[in-house]
């Protein structure tokens, strides 16, 4: 009797929820999208660094909201010498640590700016994903709010260098000190465990105003909130009466910043914390008039909040307000497309003393997104490589010379690597988008000879060319050169204007 034979694993081609793949285009223009932000990081004096993307867990600290998820939100895992480590689930606390481990040495404000993937352990959904890059620009080592409003000036320049018009965006600013004004009204400001766990599901609820709005948000405060898809988010279990001044302080935003102050005054008054951040916001206000950045550029919105546990002082956010239309046909704005704030007690966490810092975080593939809606990415300016094609195997050194010469004059070139025939060469060719293909079989080599052929002018021919027969003994879109005179005359071909795309 023969032996069933065991069938063969073969895994799924799949990716997990939450997680994508960047092709080539999108690489591209992510790139030379987060090099203009690079440039004006670099104007206002922020020097780049660099942090690897695992931390010990007890560094990067517990200050996702995301505490109902598993390891609280991150990525963790357990090196061999039992040590936790985690995915970094964004740039600023891996920065806290770097400046805690090197603060002897470091210039003091310390001004860094960070680009790089971060992770979160969090329920993906649609335009929320589990891995995205960020792009952050922090000063560390002082209390001024100079630096806080400086931040906000440049965010509002990244967005303007971008070609982003004055209109569709809005630098969102609020300061933490005056929420804790509102959560002292309703004594949430305790230190037990109790009362952090509360205040950070009415955070996350305040947080949610522009998605949910004022009702959405009554429900988080309240018992918990059923979303579309059915799923249940345990709310904060808040009075009537504390609710109502939740909301009050979330909906107090005026036209102007002086009126929204003046509005967020009469909400904390007899708290000594609120009124503390009535007047480093007053400060701030004053230093963006100064410098001429008005309210149509950032402006004073007390719905902002920032979920993230450790900001301390002002907070931020950028808003792309410009309205696209969602998956079911109705006109939504973008939203926001990164936050920030002031963190005080982030490096005080490794030091034992007070370390101020400041910073904002560019959400840079929700920034993409943004930019691909309103038709603002740069075209990618990289051809196509030209197609050396390979008629003889035994001459793939002879074909290498060539792209080689056509490299030294600065013309992307390839050789063919596989090993088909000549039409599925140019098949490659044509799927590739190269423009040129240089043919040299035996009789072109013994004539000291190149064939070049002109894939964009053939695709353009061939709609004006109905029979097989003429296509196949047409010469259109091909010319005969000396082998020496190969890379002159594919330089003057790729000046032609059906080449300049």
């Amino acid at each position: 009797m023969s032996k069933k034979k065991q069938k063969t694993f073969r895994p799924k081609a799949r990716l997990p929820r939450g997680f994508g793949d960047v092709q080539a285009h999108e690489v591209r223009t992510m790139a030379a999208m987060i090099k203009t932000i690079g440039q004006v990081y670099e104007l206002y004096g922020f020097e780049p660094l660099e942090t690897p993307a695992l931390e010990f867990s007890e560094c990067l600290g517990k200050f996702l909201p995301d505490a109902d998820r598993p390891n609280e939100g991150v990525f963790a895992l357990q090196d061999d010498d039992e040590q936790w480590m985690s995915l970094r689930y964004d740039l600023t606390a891996p920065t806290a640590r770097f400046v805690a481990q090197n603060y002897d040495g470091l210039a003091k404000p310390f001004r860094r700016y960070q680009v790089g993937p971060v992770w979160r352990n969090e329920k993906p959904g649609p335009g929320r994903f589990r891995q995205f890059v960020q792009f952050d620009a922090d000063t560390i080592g002082t209390p001024e709010m100079a630096a806080d409003a400086e931040l906000a000036m440049m965010w509002a320049d990244v967005m303007e260098k971008l070609d982003i018009a004055r209109g569709d965006y809005i630098i969102r600013m609020n300061n933490r000190k005056i929420l804790d004004g509102v959560l002292d009204k309703i004594d949430l400001l305790g230190d037990d465990e109790a009362s952090v766990n509360k205040r950070l599901i009415v955070m996350r609820a305040m947080d949610k105003l522009d998605r949910l709005g004022s009702e959405g948000v009554r429900l988080l405060l309240g018992e918990g909130r059923k979303d579309e898809s059915g799923d249940y988010t345990k709310g904060a279990n808040l009075d009537a009466a504390s609710i109502e001044k939740v909301i009050a302080f979330v909906e107090a935003g005026k036209d102007t910043n002086e009126a929204t102050l003046a509005a967020l005054s009469i909400l904390i008054e007899g708290s000594e914390i609120g009124q503390t951040g009535i007047d480093e916001l007053a400060e701030i206000g004053a230093l963006l008039s100064a410098a001429g950045y008005k309210e149509d550029r950032i402006c004073f919105d007390p719905s902002i909040v920032r979920g993230l546990g450790y900001y301390s002082g002002p907070v931020m956010e950028a808003e792309l307000t410009f309205e696209i239309k969602d998956e079911k046909g109705n006109l939504v704005r973008f939203g926001s497309v990164g936050g920030g704030g002031r963190y005080d007690g982030l490096v005080a966490r490794f030091k034992g003393i007070e370390v101020p810092a400041t910073g904002i975080s560019i959400g840079v593939s929700r920034l993409y997104a943004a930019l691909d809606k309103l038709g603002k990415h740069k075209a990618a300016s990289v051809r196509a490589p030209v197609i050396i094609s390979v008629m003889d195997k035994p001459e793939r050194a002879t074909y290498q010379q060539m792209a080689m010469d056509l490299r030294a004059a600065g013309i992307r070139a390839e050789v063919y690597m596989g090993s088909s025939g000549m039409k599925a060469q140019l098949k490659y060719a044509d799927k590739r988008g190269a423009p040129l293909v240089v043919i040299q079989g035996e009789d072109e080599r013994a004539n000291g000879e190149i064939t070049i052929k002109d894939l964009v002018v053939g695709a353009m021919a061939s709609k004006d060319i109905t029979d097989n027969e003429e296509w196949r003994t047409s010469q259109v879109a091909q010319l005969s050169v000396k082998t020496e005179e190969l890379v002159a005359t594919i330089k003057d071909l790729l000046t032609k204007p059906h080449h300049q795309h």
